[in-house]
Order: C-alpha cells, then structure tokens, then sequence
C-alpha cells in the first residue's frame, strides 16, 4: 500500500469549500479520507471487507450511496466510493477534463490503496469512466458492472444531446437548479417533482449539492462525454467480464446502449430491474445491488 495519504477535513463555508487537517471528512455515507493522486485530491471512503469493489458515481456525486447500504454489496465485499475531481471537496480543475483523466484517477485510488485488480462498477457517465478504464488498464478490471451507460456517440446521442438543450440553456442563464430539474427529468423520463422525492428520499441534500456542482456537470463533464467515442470495436475490446444492468421502463437511447454491449463484448451477462429507469440504482436500489452480488458471485477473483 502507498503511504503518505492524508486524512483531512472539508468543511463547507460561503466561499466555497474549505480544507484543513484534522479528523476524516463526515459525508452522508460516512467518514471519507482523503488522498493525492495525478496532482488532484480526492475525497474516497473504504467500507466494508472482501474483494474490492469500486463504485464511481455519475453526475450526482453521492447517487451510488444506497448500494453501499445494501447487504447483497456490504456483507460480502470491500466497497470503493469517491469523488471525482469537480465534485463537492475534491480538487476542481479547469476544462477540458477527459474521460480517460477520470479513468487515471480511477487507477490511482486503487494503486494508492494497494489493490491491483478490483471489481469496477458505475452509473451512467461513471459507467463510461469504468468501461474506459478497463480499456486502459485491462490487468485493474477484474470485472465490469454497468448502469446503463450514458454512451453518446451511438445514433440516438445526437437527439439526447438536443433534448438536453434547454438544461444548458437555463445554465448559460445561472438558473442551477432549473438547468438539474431539466436535465434530470430528461434523463429519467420521471417528472421532475416525483425525480425530486426519489432523489431526496435516497440521499438527503443531494439536490442541493447538484445545484453546487452544476459547473463541473454542465461545464465540463457533459462536454466530456460528448467528445467519448465509444463503438464496437471499443467494446469488442473490454476483455473482462461484463454486467449491463438496464431499467425495464428506461429510455430509448439507453435500451440502444445495452444493445451496442450485447452485440459487441465478448463476455456479458444482463439483468433488467422491473418498475424503473435510468434513475434505477436510487428508485430500487436493493434488486440493483441483488443482481450485481449474483455476478460478483459468479465471477471471484483468482486467489494468489
């Protein structure tokens, strides 16, 4: 394990956020230390025994929270969250931030953590950083689980991308937490005061930090994804297994996604979540983290 990982305190001012040494960061999921990687800093929390499981979370930087609480996850493994560079305390950098920057970050919490291979799992834009990071480093990967990945460069992308145009209009105008209503009811297909409750009632407060992050989302990591191409010939090179784990009332483009790793990984399992779309993990999060311990089970990592 790498040593010299510091444990400090991110307190929120009206500046900003604020750091300083001392105890680890309280969160709503627990106690997060913090860590030095690719000249950011980067808020994590371990919790948890087992084979390592790393969650990277899509642009609601808090929204895998109700699979840590899960048994299927809690009881069996060791589980991996943070916050990726932009979101709430962890360094904010200037555009552009890539994909594949948030893959090497990825690479780093585990190399810092002494880990050499892990079980990868994400929701939406993370599943994207996950599926790029087995790409880069296939011997980290053990396994890939994916939540509906937010795959642009497939032919519906362009049409999600336009409908997506009336949340980057309310953020070009400083309306925050219209351009989140927007964009969230679109992605969800839930109207925006039912996406809301659901939000809420999964993890309390995360709207508001929505609101906070809403440069890294609009400014930087939408943009990202729109320059991530991503074919079969990319996901006819994921070499691990694969889970894609799809919404049964879920969009289109979303259905179109899961079809593209269907006819083009050449190791994949899926399951379907009844009663929910995108929004899946937080909508019924306990069959979410079911179907990903049923697959973990399925696939150990080789002693040695």
């Amino acid at each position: 394990m790498t040593a010299g990982v510091t444990a400090v305190t991110v307190s929120l001012t009206p500046l900003g956020w604020a750091t300083s040494s001392g105890p680890d960061q309280q969160t709503r999921g627990g106690v997060m230390q913090r860590l030095s990687v690719n000249g950011v800093e980067l808020d994590y929390e371990v919790t948890g025994s087992g084979e390592p499981v790393l969650l990277i979370s899509s642009v609601l930087a808090d929204g895998l929270l109700p699979l840590v609480a899960q048994p299927a996850l809690a009881d069996r493994y060791q589980v991996i969250r943070y916050h990726r560079r932009g979101w709430v305390g962890s360094t904010h950098t200037p555009p552009p931030v890539g994909v594949a920057d948030h893959a090497a970050d990825a690479a780093g919490i585990l190399d810092h953590l002494g880990l050499a291979r892990a079980h990868v799992a994400g929701h939406s834009t993370g599943a994207v950083i996950a599926t790029q990071l087995a790409l880069d480093d296939p011997e980290i990967a053990e396994t890939l689980l994916l939540l509906e990945p937010f795959v642009l460069s497939v032919p519906s992308g362009a049409a999600v991308l336009q409908q997506a145009g009336p949340a980057f209009e309310a953020y070009g105008r400083g309306d925050h937490e219209g351009a989140w209503a927007a964009f969230l009811t679109a992605a969800s297909g839930l109207e925006w005061s039912t996406c809301r409750a659901v939000l809420e009632e999964r993890v309390p407060g995360v709207v508001a930090q929505a609101v906070k992050d809403a440069d890294t989302c609009f400014g930087v990591e939408l943009p990202a994804m729109a320059e991530w191409a991503f074919g079969p010939e990319q996901a006819g090179a994921v070499r691990c297994p694969v889970l894609s784990v799809l919404g049964a009332a879920t969009l289109p483009f979303f259905v179109e996604v899961a079809a593209l790793l269907r006819s083009s990984v050449p190791d994949l399992e899926e399951r379907t979540i009844e009663g929910v779309g995108h929004l899946l993990h937080l909508q019924r999060p306990e069959p979410v983290a079911r179907a990903m311990g049923d697959f973990l089970s399925g696939h150990p990592m080789a002693r040695g």
